[in-house]
């Protein structure tokens, strides 16, 4: 019986340290709607593979530049958009046939201030705000969808004055959240986050306002050969993966 144990702690104990020399780093470029449920799911995954998770959280846009100028050290990109994914592969950057739609995202205006919002965004129309959060258009994807709905509204010219400008969503989130900005246009992910009440007002912008947000994941040309970047990939259409990406909002 004894033998017999200590050849299952052996089993055991190999098994452990292949795991262990099997396991490895990603470095991942992650648009910043989506650096709260990646944490998430980073935990699931480096849990049930080993793989860690080096996580570089910012705009779609401006990876896109560090990508294609050279230097960018990143092995998986989980974009704002799906432009985004196919420009780096028809440019050479990316995987062909890697890229896939991971999560939908979901544009709201929001303040930090409860009743400031109301549920028909009547409030950009009005003057009882002096600043508008919004991130860069020309490089973040909810930036530009924050304009289209302006547009829709027929409020570009009125409100343009008062906008004020992130290098990413995640700047324009920490504008409202500190009064720097009464309200702003943020991600659904931002405020809804799990197991957490919703700070503020908001209002859910109908899709009819905007272009869909289809946010894309790719394997770049730097973590073809990393089979944990692979993994990664593999993970985020995993059940678990979905159920943290559906908790905090998103569709798919």
């Amino acid at each position: 019986m004894k033998l017999a144990l200590d050849k299952v702690t052996m089993a055991v104990v190999l098994w452990c340290g292949l795991a262990a020399a099997q396991a490895a780093d990603v470095q991942v470029a992650v648009a910043a709607n989506f650096a709260g449920p990646l944490g998430k799911i980073g935990e699931a995954f480096t849990a049930a593979t080993g793989h860690k998770l080096l996580v570089s959280p910012g705009p779609t846009g401006k990876f896109y530049t560090q990508i294609t100028q050279g230097g960018a050290p990143f092995e998986v990109l989980i974009a704002a958009d799906d432009e985004t994914p196919r420009r780096l592969i028809s440019e050479g950057f990316a995987v062909a046939g890697t890229n896939f739609t991971y999560a939908i995202g979901q544009l709201v205006l929001w303040s930090a201030q409860p009743g400031l919002v109301d549920d028909q965004g009547a409030l950009l129309a009005s003057d009882r705000f002096t600043k508008l959060a919004i991130a860069n258009p020309k490089i973040a994807p909810y930036g530009a969808a924050g304009m289209e709905v302006l547009k829709a509204r027929g409020l570009t010219e009125r409100v343009t004055p008062k906008i004020v400008t992130g290098d990413s969503i995640a700047q324009a989130y920490q504008f409202v959240s500190t009064g720097n900005a009464e309200i702003g246009f943020v991600a659904l992910s931002q405020v809804a986050v799990p197991g957490k009440p919703v700070v503020g007002s908001m209002w859910r912008v109908p899709q009819s306002l905007y272009g869909q947000i289809k946010q894309d994941a790719v394997l770049l040309k730097a973590g073809q050969d990393n089979a944990a970047a692979k993994a990664l990939l593999d993970y985020l259409k995993s059940a678990p993966a979905k159920a943290v990406i559906e908790a905090y909002g998103y569709r798919h």
